[in-house]
């Protein structure tokens, strides 16, 4: 799933659950520590990151439950596909999202990975979870939106 988008800017994967699940408050692009074998891996677009998240540990963000497979071509020294990565952050930011996630029912959760200037990115949104009935009137927006676009084709 590989898309360019405009220079410089490559979308490795997105996380599309993200938008129907949560409201999004802000978006932080971030830097991500990733070894050889792990930045190999996802050169060739083998990422998931629809069931990750980031937490605070140790005054850091940390990524969790990521998943990045095997590089095959990669010997002894692989990496552990589900491990825990550091997110590169200015101390001002750290501060600001712990501040965030402090607060009640807000989160950060990955909405896309891409590579800037052949550095691989993250961006993470401050997010708060929806409810049942903002995900029912979230579907019935759509499928209205589809509804009248479908309308208006037909009657031009």
């Amino acid at each position: 799933m590989k898309r360019k988008t405009n220079a410089g800017l490559k979308i490795i994967c997105l996380n599309r659950k993200a938008g129907f699940n949560y409201f999004f408050n802000e978006l932080i692009e971030a830097g991500i520590v990733l070894k050889g074998s792990e930045i190999k891996s996802v050169r060739s677009g083998k990422i998931n990151i629809a069931e990750s998240y980031a937490i605070e540990k140790n005054g850091e963000i940390i990524l969790i439950n990521s998943h990045i497979p095997i590089y095959k071509e990669a010997s002894y020294s692989n990496h552990n596909p589900y491990s825990e990565r550091k997110l590169l952050l200015n101390k001002k930011e750290i501060k600001k999202l712990i501040g965030s996630i402090n607060e009640d029912g807000f989160t950060l959760i990955p909405t896309k990975m891409y590579f800037k200037k052949g550095k691989a990115k993250i961006e993470i949104a401050v997010a708060k979870g929806k409810k049942h009935y903002d995900k029912r009137h979230t579907k019935k927006t759509r499928d209205w939106n589809r509804e009248k676009a479908r309308y208006f084709r037909k009657s031009s």
